[in-house]
Formats: structure tokens, C-alpha cells, sequence
């Protein structure tokens, strides 16, 4: 993995990143660390997995805190923020990465339940450990960001659905949290290679991800993805307050 990051550009900030024992998440997290960010790991039920990470990253000279919460319990996760503020003193960067709906055996509105409800409690209980100047990024698909105008498959239609309900709900906190000094940006992907989404989804429509492929021409891997969402983290903010990556061309715009 090729350094992303300058290194040392995040000496002393704090960066914490939801759903990141694994993929998306866990990459986003490593390039944080190797810019020098301490990290907080945040897990659902993938303990083992999360402390190999820290492991690896607490070698490179950073904090590194893991964290265990599922972000639709509002406790787990105010349990989560307040370990990190007495451990770091404060977020500079929260990455609302976690996201979900396709698994099997939850309950009918645990899509929205997760991808809108708790992106806005996680969001909210954050204003206050968030430093000055801090960056939220959001983290989406184009088939969720662009699911009014554009139609996708039927078997993601409920998770973009519920996804573009928690952009838009967190949208409109961006007021407040430009108030507050801190600013926010919404990065979407195209379908990612190797991602658990990807998987889920080729089994239940089998060829959709080659199809796609084949429509964008190129579609990005879990590590080029996570790459777009760490210049997120830095990088000036659109005025729109969104970055598109990868191939847009089959999606209408709204």
C-alpha cells in the first residue's frame, strides 16, 4: 500500500473511523496512521480482527484505541466518543464509513435504522468531542447518491435508499456544524472491488458487478477507494460539499 497521505501531515490529530476493522474502513484507517494520526478502530462484532489492525498500526509510532460499538445503540457509541476524548482529548476526523442493510435475519427497517439513524446520532453525540476545525466525511455510493434519478438493482434499491436518507438528513446539519467550526463532505463511490456489498450483491443478482464493470469500464478496489476517502479527510471541501469518484457517466444527476 503506497503512502496516500504526507507523512507526518497528521502528526497529533486524532482520527476516528467507523466500520473499520475491515475494508474500507480499515484502510482509510492505516492511511490516517501512516500520516501520523492516532486512530480509533471501530468495530461491530470483529474484535480479533480490529486489535490486528491496531497491532500493525501501533508500530508505525501512533495511538491506536479499539472500539466496539454498534452505531445503531446510541450508548455503545457514546461509550465509544468519550474513550476517545479521555484517551486522545478530542476527534479531529470522524469517517462515517459503517453502513449496511443487505444481511440476512435483521429487522425490516434495520437499513434505514442504520444508515440513517445512526449516522445522525453518531454525527450528533460527536459535536461535542469534535476539535476545532474537525472534518466529517460521510461515506456513500453512487447508487445510493444518485438513487432519485437514477435507478439501480432491486436487490440494493432498500440499502441506497435508506443510504441517500441518512446524506440527506445529515445534510441538513451541515448549518450547524459549520457553526460549530467544522466542516463536512460527502464522498461516493462507484461499486467497489471486494467489498462485503459486492459480494452480497453478485450472489444475489449474479454477473450485476461484471455488468457494471463493464458499463464504468474500471471500477476501484477497497484500498483506491479508501485512498478518496482520506483526501477527503484534508483536502478543501467542494462547495456542494460532495466528491465524486470513479465513473459517473451512467448516473443522471439531479
Amino acid at each position: 500500500m503506497s503512502q496516500i497521505l504526507a507523512p507526518g501531515s497528521l502528526d497529533g490529530k486524532t482520527a476516528l473511523v467507523t466500520g473499520s476493522s475491515r475494508g474500507i474502513g480499515a484502510d482509510t484507517v492505516r492511511y490516517f496512521a501512516e500520516a501520523g494520526a492516532n486512530v480509533v478502530i471501530n468495530y461491530r462484532n470483529k474484535a480479533p480482527r480490529a486489535q490486528k489492525l491496531a497491532n500493525e498500526l501501533t508500530e508505525l509510532g501512533v495511538g491506536t484505541l479499539v472500539a466496539g460499538a454498534d452505531l445503531t445503540d446510541s450508548a455503545a457509541v457514546a461509550d465509544m466518543l468519550g474513550a476517545a476524548k479521555d484517551v486522545f482529548g478530542g476527534i479531529d476526523i470522524l469517517v462515517l464509513n459503517a453502513s449496511g442493510g443487505m444481511e440476512g435475519g435483521m429487522a425490516e427497517d434495520y437499513a434505514l435504522t442504520l444508515n440513517r439513524d445512526a449516522q445522525v446520532n453518531a454525527l450528533t453525540a460527536a459535536l461535542d468531542v469534535l476539535n476545532p476545525g474537525a472534518r466529517i466525511v460521510f461515506v456513500t455510493s453512487h447508487q445510493a447518491h444518485f438513487i432519485r434519478t437514477t435507478p439501480t438493482m432491486p436487490e440494493y434499491e432498500g440499502v441506497a435508499l435508506s443510504k441517500r436518507a441518512g446524506e440527506d438528513a445529515l445534510r441538513e446539519l451541515i448549518p450547524a456544524i459549520e457553526e460549530r467550526g467544522f466542516s463536512f463532505v460527502v464522498v461516493s463511490g462507484d461499486m467497489i472491488e471486494g467489498t462485503i456489498t459486492a459480494t452480497l450483491l453478485e450472489r444475489a443478482n449474479p454477473g450485476a458487478i461484471e455488468a457494471r464493470r463493464e458499463s464504468a469500464g474500471k471500477l476501484l478496489n477497497v484500498a483506491e477507494f479508501a485512498a478518496e476517502v482520506a483526501r477527503a479527510a484534508v483536502e478543501p471541501v467542494p462547495a456542494d460539499h460532495t466528491r465524486l469518484t470513479g465513473d459517473v457517466s451512467g448516473f443522471v444527476a439531479e
